[in-house]
Formats: structure tokens, sequence, C-alpha cells
């Protein structure tokens, strides 16, 4: 893109006033989920990344809900209270934009396009022309088409509800991005009329009246069609979250990433890595994941907005959200990890253990059916098959502090806030409340007794 001093601002146009019948859903179109993101926050990303001067976002049904996820206030929303086309919607916006800028106009719903190809755009548009993104997919049914003269300049764009039998043969078809010079782009917008089949106001319709008034039209012709591809129902959602599936599959893999399955890892978010890291089938990384050398993540994983260090290894079925994992650790199978964990170098959580909110110092272990919440655990501590620490009481979490070199026994539990010592082991079975002193052992259950005499309830027979 053209960053000079002398390149014109850039405001970017967003049309997300469209319902979204098809979706049959009462989530607005732009709101639904495409890697874990709204189809609008991608295309706000791409937008983003060519530093415009101001995005406008052109809404209309379910625009609160809309504007609720969308919280920042450098957005400005243009509500469009009728849906009378494309080149309506854009007309609401063009009061907001200065006839010495460039417009780029995007779609809520067309959420794969890549921020270098719409920097070719506006450079076009900054030299004065009309810079049009056509493509030729495979099956060009739906789409308007690019008519063009016999010298072969763009003429204009025939939807296809108005098209001839000759112009529905023409194979290259309109995606609707276009940039413009915002001064020339207004004066077409306001001469706009709904003579057509849909009587509807078509943003088409602007390419026939700048080659009337003398200006270039110049195409952009995408090389992969995939690239403007829209969502209109959840069988073409499906299809572009594939797309983006082995995207960032190729991606990693290019980058040295050992990937067992492309077609079965799933990346909604950034991934940051070392070497040698190495991810098999089924595993979901999400949010912002970085992952150190070496780093082996087991079947059916998932990585949410976490760290994990050099030579670590997430055994299968095993989640991991909001943590920060140190190196050589080792964590399931069927093991959760939830926010603000902290594991140090060594640590042990195995399988259907749950620990949250907490720190383990290093080498520490819970290796089977334990839950460790807002807990403290220092260094070489074994929590022992079954533990618990019950740290809420109802209506308010509490601390347990566990000293270093600690062991807990099996089926104990421990109820917060309590205070073990370093050393200190606890029995199995026990339920202690009390402060463990460092170094003892500590038994806190019921004497066993068995009862001479005693039989069994029989049910009566019927």
């Amino acid at each position: 893109m053209n960053t000079s001093a002398s390149a014109p601002p850039l405001s970017v146009v967003i049309l997300a006033a469209g319902e979204g019948k098809r979706m049959k859903s009462r989530l607005p179109k732009v709101l639904q989920p495409l890697a874990a993101r709204p189809l609008l926050a991608h295309v706000i990303a791409a937008a983003r990344a060519l530093a415009p001067a101001r995005i406008h976002i052109v809404h209309g049904h379910g625009g609160e809900q809309v504007r609720a996820v969308f919280t920042d206030p450098a957005l400005n929303w243009v509500h469009q209270a009728e849906q009378l086309g494309t080149g309506h919607a854009l007309q609401q916006a063009a009061p907001h934009i200065a006839d010495g800028e460039v417009v780029l106009v995007l779609y809520g719903d067309v959420p794969l396009l890549r921020p270098a190809t719409l920097a070719r755009l506006v450079d076009i548009a900054a030299g004065g022309e009309l810079a049009l993104l056509t493509m030729r997919p495979g099956d060009p049914g739906g789409y308007g088409r690019i008519v063009r003269d016999a010298t072969g300049k763009v003429a204009r764009i025939v939807e296809q509800k108005d098209a001839s039998s000759e112009e529905l043969r023409i194979g290259e078809c309109n995606t609707g991005v276009l940039a413009a010079p915002a001064g020339r782009l207004k004066s077409w917008l306001a001469s706009l009329c709904n003579d057509n089949a849909q009587r509807e106001y078509y943003l088409t319709d602007v390419i026939g009246l700048a080659v009337r008034s003398g200006v270039a039209v110049t195409p952009v012709q995408l090389a992969d069609p995939i690239e403007a591809l829209g969502v209109n129902d959840k069988i073409q959602l499906a299809e572009l979250e594939a797309v983006l599936r082995r995207n960032a599959a190729l991606e990693l893999m290019r980058a040295g990433v050992t990937v067992a399955d492309p077609l079965r890892l799933d990346v909604r978010g950034e991934v940051m890595h070392g070497q040698d890291v190495s991810l098999d089938v089924n595993v979901i990384l999400e949010g912002r994941v970085v992952l150190g050398d070496r780093v082996r993540i087991g079947a059916g994983c998932i990585v949410r907005d976490s760290e994990i260090g050099d030579d670590t290894e997430l055994f299968p079925y095993s989640v991991l959200d909001g943590a920060v994992v140190g190196a050589e650790a080792r964590i399931g199978p069927f093991s959760r990890v939830r926010p603000t964990t902290r594991l140090a170098d060594g640590v042990h959580i195995g399988n259907f253990v749950e620990v949250k909110n907490s720190t383990l110092g290093e080498e520490s272990k819970a290796n089977h059916l334990s839950y460790v919440g807002d807990a403290e655990v220092g260094a070489r501590v074994n929590v022992g098959a079954g533990t618990i620490i019950a740290n809420y009481d109802g209506a308010n979490k509490h601390r347990t502090h566990i000293g270093a070199g600690a062991h807990t026994g099996s089926n104990s539990v421990l109820v917060a806030p309590i205070t073990v010592g370093e050393g200190a082991t606890i029995a199995a079975g026990s339920t202690v409340t009390r402060e463990v002193p460092a170094g003892k052992l500590t038994i806190a259950r019921a004497r066993q007794v068995t009862l001479e005499g005693w039989q069994r309830p029989v049910k009566p027979k019927k």
C-alpha cells in the first residue's frame, strides 16, 4: 500500500446491514463465528492492517447486537434503516467521508480477503482510478458479470437477474469489493437509480457511471477466488472454516511444525512456536498460544491463551486455558488446567486432575483424580490420588499454601484457608481443617470400627 505522505487518507466502509435469513439464527449474520471470531471481526482486522483514517460500518438488522460486540470507539457506525441495496447502503456512509479521501468498500460477510490484495486496490484508487476486484469462480452462478468493451476494458457490471443469456456465459465475476476516490464515488452514488429487477440501488452501477465520466476502471483479478467467498448459510460458513483450517496448518508446517493431519488441526488465533513442535490430530489452538522448542501436544487437546515451555508434553484430551507451563512438564491425559495457573519446570499433572488459579513449584506432581484450586504449592510436592483442596465455602474462595516437599495422602481433603508446612505428610483419607505442621505426619480421620452382629437390611419380598 502507498504509505507516502502525499497519499490521500483512506476510509474503509464495511457493509454489514444484511439480515442473513438463510443462517436461520437469531444471531446477525456478521456475528456468526468463524475460527472462534465473528465474521465481521475478520473483515475489521483486514481493514485495520491498511492503517485507515476511519472505518465506517453500515449496520441494519441486529445492529444493536453487533455494536455491543464491537465496542471500539474508533469505529464509526452508520445506520441503514431500510435495506434498499448495496448502493443505498454506501449512500448512508457518504456524508461521513471527505472528498479528498480514498474509499475502500468491504463486506461484513466476506472474511478471507488479505490486506495485500486490498492494498493493491487502494494504491490504484489513490491514483484517481476506480479499482475493481474480480474473480473467475468455477461456478459463476449468482455473481454479477464483468462486461468488457471491444478493446477489453471494463464497461459495466450486470447482475445475474438482469443478465442476458450471452452475458451469463461470461466467466469473470464481480466480488463487490472496490476502491475509488471519494469525491468521484460520492457523485456516482448520487446518480444511482433502482431501475432493475430487484428495485434496488446497485453499487455495481457505479462502474458504468465511472466509464461514462471518463474515469478508468482497473480490474484486479484474484488468483484464488476463495479469497472473496462470502457467507450466506451454515454450509458456506463451514466451507470457509475448512479453508482457514487448512491455511493455518500449511503455514505452521512451512515454519517447521510437525502436523499429524492438517485437516484435523484448528487454529483459532495466533500461534508462536519454537523448533520441532509436534501437533497430533484434532488439536485446537485458540487465542494467543506460545509453544517452546520440542513441545508435543497429543490428540484432542485444547490450548487456549497459554504458554508452554520447552520439552513439555500434553498427553491426549487435555485442556489448557489461560495457563503458563514451564519446561519439561507432563500434562494429562484428560487433565484440565484453568486460567491464572502457573506450572513450574518439571511439574506433572495427570489423568483427571483439575488445577485452577494455582501455582505449582518445580517437580511437583498431582498425578491422579485431584482438584487443586486457589493454591500455592511449593517444589517437589506430591498431591496424592483423590486429593481435594476445598477452596469454596459457598460464598467466598480461600487460599491454600503447601510447603515444599509436602505429601498429601490419597483421598485427603484440605479445607481452605489452610497452610501445610514444608515436608509435612497428610495421611490417606484425612480431612484437615487446621494448619499442618512442617515435617510431621498428620492424621485426621475417624477411627475404624467393626460392629459385630450387624446385618444389612433386606428388602421385603413383593
